[in-house]
């Protein structure tokens, strides 16, 4: 007879039903995989105890694809071949790029290239960055199956939060690349708090600031009985550990008198630059010591009060969003009860002073800074998965950083989903036609704060056609935005009369320029008394145009209502109107447009009585009474 497996409601089934999944932190500098082992959540380890995968990969002449410390240690070697910080490429074009300094690669394609993912030049051929990411993805994933000793059932990949959706779209892809299953994309922020608040019992609202190597992000969460809530979030997807990098290695090239050097010392200075940041996280000053190419000797000395110096707007480029962020949580530093400090740039100490400062608090360092996000990730793959334990009842409320909207007529954005919406959600709203007959409409799906769409960042465009003809204003036409746990957007508009319907998944070729979506905010903010203005005058133009053509349409149909001195008052009127609607005067238009509704006043009276005439002609009492 065969037996049962009879489990208790909530709990998982037999051990050996127990599903892989793990965690992964696809990091800018390290990359690491993390897993839920014995109800214990464990970073995996190389063959050689290493818990950290530098993001570094190597393409040899030979055909032959290193990846971690192997390829790290031929970066000084071949820089063209070696790529780092991969991540900072992610979904992003040529413009996008062009502020990053002392780039050895040669990218493939024009400079001016308005569209497309960068593309970089190898030996082995022209590779996005979707496939590099996928080689160290790759890497993660062998080690997770040798370690567990069997195949994945999926992974929980972290992102920065404030990664737009080109950019989360392009992790996904490079996961698929690796034959990865992922069964989410997860904030990095927000999988940090996952694992500080399960380790901790944390109750209450935290801060946490992440400082990576190529991203920084600050997230306002409330823990509370297992509820995690993002309340808001902020931060600078063009702000990193690398830029710190960059200030040492032009204090090294100003100290010691050098100049211009080749790529391969380039590369040398910049990991000199590196180690000598990290060297100054628990000692005074770093020797920087390097022979270059040309013969030439670099010998000199970087002390913690020159660091600091010459990084403090960085450092304080970070508290910009974090005030930010804590405005639009409606809270206050001294509301915060500890701040969760992530990443491996977070060591350093002007950073730990600034935030400690800054909130009023040492922040909260019990947990390895580089660990933490996988380790988050990995509890929410484990319970994704299906392998939820008594105790596992806890639920996450994630948030969308930049609102998401259409282009109205005029050129106006009208927000569907505004900014810090937990996701997934999923909203609606009603649109009309602007034009008599319209059988079709174009839709343009925008990201940002501001109210002209000239100001927001454009997404996607499509059409929906096949809608019968109506006089303007009758059709109904309900566009639906819905954004995914992974943060992702689809885009549905049904005319409601007919049924016709189209859809498009949202998957621009690539994301936001550096500063584009910190900047979003802070001119949404700044611009807030002049965006209103400039959408009031636009609503005032649209209606003016619209009054316009309704008036020339009825004077073609109707003009013999009106006398020839009539239609000469009408005219003037329509063109004083004409004349001011594109101007900056709202109270001129305004005033124009009370002139023609005035004007035509009678005109309308008597279409109306001719319409009265028409349908009472031919009638017989009896036949209006019935």
């Amino acid at each position: 007879m065969a037996l049962l497996q009879i489990s208790e409601p909530g709990e998982s089934m037999a051990p050996h039903e127990h599903r892989l999944a793990v965690g992964i932190d696809l990091g800018t500098t390290n990359s690491l995989v993390a897993t839920v082992r014995s109800g214990q959540t464990v970073v995996l380890n190389d063959e050689l105890g290493r818990p950290l995968l530098p993001s570094v990969v190597h393409y040899g002449a030979d055909g032959h694809v290193d990846v971690g410390f192997e390829a790290q240690a031929r970066q000084s070697v071949d820089p063209r071949n070696t790529i780092v910080s991969v991540k900072r490429f992610m979904g992003r074009g040529r413009r996008d790029i062009a502020h990053i300094e002392s780039m050895p690669y040669d990218f493939a394609g024009n400079d001016n290239a308005a569209e497309g993912m960068v593309k970089l030049r190898t030996v082995q051929g022209v590779k996005s960055p979707v496939e590099v990411s996928a080689e160290i993805l790759g890497s993660l994933r062998a080690r997770a199956e040798a370690s567990l000793g069997g195949q994945l059932t999926g992974a929980v990949i972290t992102v920065p939060a404030y990664f737009d959706d080109a950019q989360r779209q392009a992790t996904k892809d490079a996961a698929r690349l690796a034959g990865l299953n992922v069964l989410r994309l997860l904030n990095e922020p927000t999988a940090a708090a996952i694992a500080y608040g399960l380790d901790n019992g944390a109750e209450g609202i935290y801060a946490v600031y992440d400082l990576g190597g190529g991203t920084f992000d600050i997230s306002i969460l409330k823990l509370a009985k297992g509820i995690f809530q993002v309340l808001a979030t902020g931060g600078d997807s063009a702000l990193g550990g690398d830029d710190f990098d960059h200030r040492v290695f032009c204090w090294i090239i100003e100290a010691a008198k050098l100049s211009p050097v080749s790529p391969h010392d380039a590369r040398l200075l910049q990991t000199r630059a590196r180690e000598a940041k990290e060297y100054l996280t628990v000692h005074g000053e770093a020797p920087i010591n390097a022979r270059l190419s040309t013969g030439e000797f670099v010998d000199v000395k970087l002390t913690s009060e020159i660091f600091t110096e010459i990084t403090r707007t960085l450092v304080q480029k970070t508290l910009g969003p974090t005030r930010k962020a804590l405005r639009d949580a409606g809270l206050s530093p001294d509301e915060v009860k500890g701040v969760v400090m992530v990443g491996g740039a977070t060591r350093m100490p002007q950073i730990q002073k600034a935030v400690g400062e800054y909130f009023g608090r040492e922040p909260l360092n019990n947990l390895d800074p580089d660990r933490v996000v996988a380790l988050g990730a990995a509890i929410q793959a484990n319970l994704l998965a299906g392998n939820r334990a008594a105790g596992d009842d806890w639920l996450l409320l994630d948030v969308i950083p930049l609102s998401l909207g259409i282009e109205t007529m005029g050129g106006l954005t009208e927000k569907i989903i505004p900014r810090n919406s937990t996701i997934p959600v999923a909203r609606a709203q009603e649109f009309t036609t602007f034009k008599d007959g319209q059988t079709a409409m174009a839709l343009h799906v925008v990201q940002g704060e501001r109210e002209l769409v000239s100001d927001c960042r454009s997404l996607a465009r499509f059409e929906l056609r096949g809608m019968p003809p109506m006089v303007a204003g009758a059709a109904r036409i309900r566009v639906t935005f819905q954004v995914d746990a992974d943060g992702l957007l689809s885009v549905t508009a049904r005319e409601q009369t007919s049924g016709h319907e189209a859809r498009i998944e949202v998957k621009p070729s690539y994301g936001l320029t550096d500063d584009e979506v910190a900047a979003m905010l802070k001119d949404g903010f700044s611009h807030t008394t002049d965006d209103a203005f400039r959408r009031a005058l636009r609503e005032a133009q649209v209606e003016a145009q619209r009054l316009i053509e309704a008036v020339q349409s009825a004077l073609k149909a109707d003009a013999h209502l009106l006398s020839m001195l009539e239609r000469a008052h009408v005219d003037a009127c329509v063109a004083k109107l004409q004349a001011v609607m594109m101007g900056d005067d709202r109270r001129a238009i305004d005033a124009a447009m009370d002139a023609l509704g005035k004007g035509t006043a009678e005109f309308a009276a008597r279409r109306m009585n001719q319409s009265v005439q028409r349908a009472l002609s031919g009638k017989k009492i009896e036949e209006l009474e019935s």
